[in-house]
């Protein structure tokens, strides 16, 4: 695809790093924004600096331009974050000189400003949605109702919004919820490459024996990360010493993980690996034999992306627009339900021809969204005026 000439800025309310002159994202979503860059004349990320040292992650590269907001810890904390709207409102508007197009990731309060001040400004403007906002609130923050309200208010702020411009909704869902926009792309963000696509047969692992299962994700409320320690103790108790679990991520809930899985009496059972690098993650997918993902709520996880490029059989709580969008290649149990999931899981290990039409499926999934796909229709999408 010839580049564009376009200059375009994308906003996310994402924390960024400066560590020796680079800047860093916290978050693997920023490798797939990074791609974006040779499709256009120039690409800026827009985002809260992080003041203090910080873990380098995801580097933004030398073809991405980075505009510092003012920092705020949490938007739950009114007083900071109008502080630091200002200073971003100021920011903001100097950057806009440099552009031709803004895609403005939300629900957030800063998009819906940000949209205002690029349509005066007589910017192409697109809104961009990769959570369902209310549900994540409600699962994140159960007990806090003013929160809850907040969500909805934003999120019925952002659907109105978009009935007046472009959005990028990822996933079926998000793109059901959004169908009513002037003009709508419904993405898979995806981070596989094409030449990381495994065939099925290509795997060799033995189900007859050891069974390693893997969890990639945040543990975090929403993911629902306990239901993984109640699972493992339900194919312990079933199966004695022949299965283990594999828990790669962080968050305000790895302590308490730890503990229930001590409680269940199965925490030699269990390796919890912490933050694992988005390159190392490729050998995990390779030594496990199943991948389990038991969140709460979700838009299209790009973890079940990457373990259909493993040809890795997935077990996944039927949330989001994880059903539709994975059609054939998942098998699906209710969220919250941990008979259910080590069920699904004893299901696959025992059958190989179910594994196999499994693979086979995400397979033809993965190579129809790889990452040269994906940002490949959405900068079309991003340059197509509506």
């Amino acid at each position: 695809m010839i580049a564009p000439p376009m200059r375009l800025a994308i906003y996310t309310d994402y924390p960024y790093h400066r560590i020796d002159g680079q800047v860093y994202a916290e978050r693997a979503f920023a490798i797939f924004l990074a791609r974006l860059a040779p499709q256009f004349e120039s690409l800026t990320l827009i985002g809260r600096l992080t003041p203090g040292p910080a873990p380098a992650r995801y580097p933004l590269g030398d073809r991405v331009e980075f505009v510092s907001l003012p920092y705020y810890r949490k938007l739950s904390q009114p007083l900071p974050v109008l502080k630091a709207l200002a200073g971003s409102i100021r920011r903001y508007w100097r950057a806009l000189e440099d552009v031709d197009c803004v895609w403005l990731l939300g629900p957030h309060p800063f998009a819906i400003v940000f949209a205002a001040l690029a349509k005066l400004r007589g910017k192409q403007i697109a809104l961009g949605v990769r959570q369902d906002l209310p549900e994540y609130v409600r699962n994140r923050h159960p007990d806090r109702r003013l929160m809850r309200l907040a969500a909805g208010a934003l999120e019925l702020a952002f659907r109105t919004l978009g009935r007046s411009c472009s959005v990028v909704a990822v996933g079926p869902k998000l793109a059901h919820n959004y169908r009513r926009s002037r003009h709508l792309l419904r993405l898979t963000v995806s981070l596989v490459d094409e030449g990381e696509v495994v065939p099925p047969a290509s795997r060799k692992l033995d189900y007859g024996k050891e069974l390693k299962v893997l969890s990639v994700g945040r543990l975090d409320p929403e993911k629902n990360p306990l239901l993984l320690a109640d699972v493992l103790a339900l194919l312990e108790r079933d199966e004695p010493g022949r299965w283990t679990l594999a828990i790669c991520g962080e968050g305000s809930m790895a302590d308490q993980l730890e503990r229930r899985l001590s409680e269940l009496g199965v925490r030699d059972r269990a390796d919890l690996s912490g933050y694992v690098s988005h390159s190392s993650l490729a050998r995990m997918y390779s030594q496990c034999h199943l991948l389990l993902h038991v969140s709460w709520t979700e838009g299209l996880p790009q973890v079940l992306f990457e373990a259909f490029a493993a040809a890795l059989p997935v077990t996944a709580t039927d949330v989001g627009g994880v059903a539709e969008a994975t059609a054939g290649a998942v098998s699906l149990i209710p969220a919250g339900d941990a008979a259910a999931a080590a069920k699904a899981l004893r299901e696959l290990a025992g059958d190989r021809a179910l594994r196999e039409r499994r693979a086979l499926a995400g397979n033809a999934i993965v190579r129809a969204s790889t990452i040269q796909a994906e940002v490949s229709r959405l900068a079309e999408f991003l340059s197509t005026e509506p």
